[in-house]
């Protein structure tokens, strides 16, 4: 077990001093404003400016815009992103004066084990559209939680909230295992699907992880009845499962046929009605899944209703951004072939004249491995522009670029920056259409700038 809680509860304590490296991504950002109102001293540096540097100054956090030794002066302890490797100039110098450094994962792990209730909500897809729900119910509910989220969320202004009940929530990723660095209660587990594919060996190695981050949780499982691979994953293990099928002890019944409206039973007795302003099959599972994480909580049928129905999605996820040239454009998060595939569902449940997916590829590896699943689902647009691939935490050892995909989907475009992406769309946008700006990088400025 890769736990090293006891060691880093000596240091998340009021007035020591702890540094952030990468403290502009998604989780660390939240991290460190939790740190600092937990009365420590938090610094942090990242690569490149952005609103999430600028949000952390505003709030009082000193962060430097690039990376240097100098940087950890005065620190007691490290936390870093997965991204930022020991070859980081904050880290080699950390390991040279023998300043603890820790995981990101592991300091989340630590504040959670403060809590009655930690709902660690994980899968391949879903975990902020589903994290985002949860929260909804739970304020509805007025439990005050503790909410971590990989993303905006309207609801909170934020992608984190710091509350004063005994319960939170957190998405929770599998990438480099980093979620068995958590102390469940509750498991969450949406779907496994083989992704991550430069850390994982391939899909027996991602249930591998699935299944020991089950093993953690200290009172209850809840999982899809209805993916193959969750059952796999999780045989002879104890747990609830949510879906469709009537073998799940959480079902939905008496499901529209546009997945927004339907009834809730638990363990045959009904909990809930469910309205849902968010489109497609997946936000239906999401939801049962969040409906399910209410009912384990005994939290009232009512409270899950209600928070489902205040929601309206989460940032980047199938998000209405504004018109142009007569035609929607929206903004989706999806980079794996499946979650592709389930955003053009919703999409084409929208009967547009043309469909238009203007696709950026995350990461080398992922478009490598996954590269015949990708051709499969970007075929289903009526007109597709690609971006070239966003490199993230990568250089591009494989050889691959968007360029690869184009030339083997027939019509179409291939464009080698942004603003040729911008350009081309606003030059065939025409009302009818509904555009899509797609990928976990920042295809979605192509979308802002097309609006402008």
């Amino acid at each position: 077990m890769m736990n090293r809680s006891e060691e880093l509860k000596r240091y998340l304590v009021p007035g020591k001093h702890v540094h952030l490296v990468g403290i502009g991504g998604v989780s660390m950002r939240p991290l460190g404003l939790v740190l600092q109102g937990m009365g420590l001293v938090v610094t942090g540096s990242d690569m490149n400016a952005s609103v999430s540097t600028d949000e952390l100054i505003a709030k009082g956090i000193h962060v430097h815009i690039g990376h240097s030794e100098s940087n950890i002066d005065g620190a007691d302890c490290i936390i870093r992103t997965a991204a930022a490797h020991n070859d980081n100039p904050e880290i080699a110098a950390a390991r040279s004066r023998g300043i603890p450094t820790f995981e990101r994962a592991q300091a989340w792990g630590v504040i959670m084990q403060a809590y009655e209730n930690a709902v660690c909500i994980s899968g391949t897809h879903g975990k902020t559209t589903t994290t985002s729900m949860v929260t909804h119910i739970l304020m509805a509910a007025n439990m005050d939680p503790t909410v971590m989220i990989g993303g905006y969320l309207p609801l909170l202004h934020a992608g984190h909230r710091v509350g004063q009940g005994n319960t939170i929530v957190l998405e929770s990723c599998e990438y480099c295992d980093s979620f068995l660095n958590f102390f469940p209660s509750l498991a969450v587990i949406l779907n496994i699907e083989a992704d991550h594919l430069d850390y994982f060996k391939d899909l027996a190695d991602v249930e591998k992880s699935f299944r020991a981050f089950a093993e953690l949780s200290t009172n209850g499982i809840l999982a899809n009845g209805d993916d193959p691979h969750v059952l796999e994953t999780l045989k002879n293990i104890s747990y609830v499962s949510f879906g469709f099928g009537e073998g799940n002890r959480i079902r939905a019944v008496d499901v529209c046929p546009d997945w927004r409206h339907f009834d809730v039973v638990c363990d045959g007795q009904f909990y809930c009605h469910v309205d849902l302003n968010v489109l497609g099959k997946h936000n239906a599972i999401n939801a049962l899944a969040a409906v399910g994480t209410a009912w384990m909580l005994g939290i009232d049928g009512d409270a899950a209703r209600d928070g489902l129905l205040s929601f309206v999605g989460a940032d980047r996820r199938m998000q209405k951004k504004g018109i142009v040239n007569g035609a929607v454009l929206y903004d989706d998060y999806a980079h794996h072939p499946d979650e592709i595939a389930a955003t053009i569902e919703a999409a084409r449940s929208l009967k547009p004249n043309r469909l238009i997916i203007a696709f950026q590829p995350h990461t080398y590896t992922r478009t490598h491995a996954l590269f015949e699943d990708f051709i499969s689902q970007l075929r289903k647009a009526d007109h597709l522009v690609l971006a070239e691939i966003y490199a993230a935490r990568e250089r591009n050892t494989v050889g691959i670029s968007s360029r690869d995909l184009a030339d083997r989907i027939p019509g179409s475009v291939y464009c080698e920056t942004l603003p040729e992406v911008t350009e081309h769309l606003r030059s065939i946008a025409r009302p009818g259409d509904v555009i899509i700006t797609v990928g976990a990088g920042d295809i979605y400025k192509a979308g802002e700038a097309l609006l402008k």
